[in-house]
């Protein structure tokens, strides 16, 4: 292949990047990003950059950036996959390329006036917001949402967060473990309302439930979740369900087009996770080297949350079969660990709070 382009400049594209030099690639490499930043850390955006610890954080510093030897298109989005070998850009521009690789992650799901938080400059508007604000509305209790109410309430703000589901994190974690989650919201004084709908938000934040109750904050955030990155392939011949499908190996319909990350359903699952984007890149990209699929990504489902002081870790599954095995709930450290309905001995998932190695000594043995 003389050139490949890298459609996303986030960390699943840069880390594409990186794992082609890396495995050889010596040819034009051309990465397309519809921000104007360079690759940057996301994680710490709803953390410390929301309590004005840190600024960006640079995903690569400038002379790994520099060993890369890429053509950088920022600023501009992909408006269309035109063929196997072109791809059409915002400026009116086309890239034509031997290979691609589709990494444009995710877009949230919205609400009317309320925030986001996904990219830097999001998070640039939420952070004035939140700081020229006492009341803190957050609709969505997932990692997200529960990363944005610590923030603030370690800003001093008075904290409401509405979950739809019964619990916190629920479909991730289990009712159970969800539970255990939502507790750190009342223990560190923010209003958890759950089990309810959010009808719709004002444009002065006024949040009105479903049940005719009212809520009201200076700032609202939508915390709920996203949506794949794949508008601008419609029409295009890559298949697009539920995110780009592709197989276990990241390989598309397409056998030059492979795609990483969020926006990637891999064999039927789609993973959003800063460790999945990462693990996926090199095997997506060697199977793009070699023209087949000759490598396999095994999801595990690794993800981490830092809420109140307390880091949450989980991989694997969630099932009904769960088991503390060390520390207790009610401390707020422990590690659980979910078992197989048909074999309860196989372990298939394991949660811990506040216990990292107990946590990591077990993960090297889950199936």
């Amino acid at each position: 292949m003389r050139t490949i382009a890298i459609i996303g400049a986030s960390l699943a594209g840069l880390r594409s990047a990186q794992a082609l030099r890396q495995q050889g690639y010596d040819g034009r490499l051309v990465i397309v990003g519809d921000e104007i930043h360079l690759p940057y850390d996301r994680p710490p955006l709803s953390k410390d950059f929301l309590l004005g610890k840190v600024e960006a954080v640079p995903l690569a510093d400038q002379e790994d950036l520099d060993a890369l030897d890429a053509d950088w298109r920022l600023g501009v989005q992909a408006t269309g996959l035109l063929s196997s070998q072109e791809v059409a850009l915002s400026d009116g521009t086309t890239v034509e390329a031997d290979g691609f690789v589709i990494a444009t992650g995710g877009i949230p799901r919205t609400i009317s006036n309320t925030h986001v938080l996904r990219t830097l400059d999001d998070a640039v508007k939420l952070r004035d917001a939140i700081n020229n604000a006492q009341h803190v509305g957050v609709i969505g209790a997932g990692f997200i949402g529960a990363e944005i109410a610590s923030s603030a309430r370690a800003l001093g703000k008075d904290v409401t967060v509405v979950e739809a589901l019964p619990a916190p994190l629920m479909r991730v974690l289990g009712a159970e473990m969800g539970a255990a989650c939502g507790q750190l919201h009342d223990d560190h004084g923010s209003t958890l309302i759950t089990g309810i709908n959010v009808d719709s938000v004002n444009i002065d934040g006024q949040i009105n439930l479903a049940d005719g109750r009212q809520v009201n904050a200076d700032v609202v955030i939508a915390g709920i979740g996203t949506r794949p990155a794949t508008d601008w392939l419609a029409g295009g011949p890559v298949k697009v369900d539920n995110g780009v499908v592709c197989d276990a190996g990241g390989v598309t319909n397409v056998k030059n087009v492979v795609a990483v990350g969020d926006v990637a359903n891999c064999a039927g699952h789609r993973a959003e996770h800063w460790t999945s984007a990462t693990e996926q890149a090199h095997i997506a990209t060697r199977n793009l080297l070699a023209g087949e699929t000759v490598a396999t990504h095994t999801n595990g489902g690794y993800v981490w949350s830092d809420q109140y002081g307390v880091r949450i870790q989980f991989i694997g599954r969630a099932t009904n079969d769960v088991r503390v095995e060390d520390g207790s709930i009610e401390d707020r450290k422990f590690v659980a660990t979910y078992r197989d309905a048909q074999n309860p001995e196989d372990v298939v998932g394991i949660v811990a709070m506040s216990n990292a190695r107990l946590f990591t000594r077990l993960r090297r043995n889950l199936r």
